[in-house]
């Protein structure tokens, strides 16, 4: 038989900013990929990959707007 333990973690106010700024973070990247699949599927018919994603994703983060 397997036992289990039950610990609770209790951040420090650092830790739940950090946790609360990454949890935006990626609620802007995913919503930011779904808009651009659905705006380049209307316009041209096509999924873009993953991997165009990626760079585009990357090429967002240099410009100074989202820094």
């Amino acid at each position: 038989m397997i036992k289990a333990l039950k610990i609770m973690l209790i951040p420090n106010t650092k830790q739940k900013s950090k946790l609360f700024q990454s949890t935006g973070i990626t609620r802007f990247a995913y919503n930011w990929a779904l808009g651009r699949e659905q705006e380049n599927y209307k316009n041209c018919g096509i999924f873009l990959s993953d991997y165009d994603l990626r760079k585009e994703l990357t090429k967002l983060k240099t410009q100074e707007k989202y820094k």
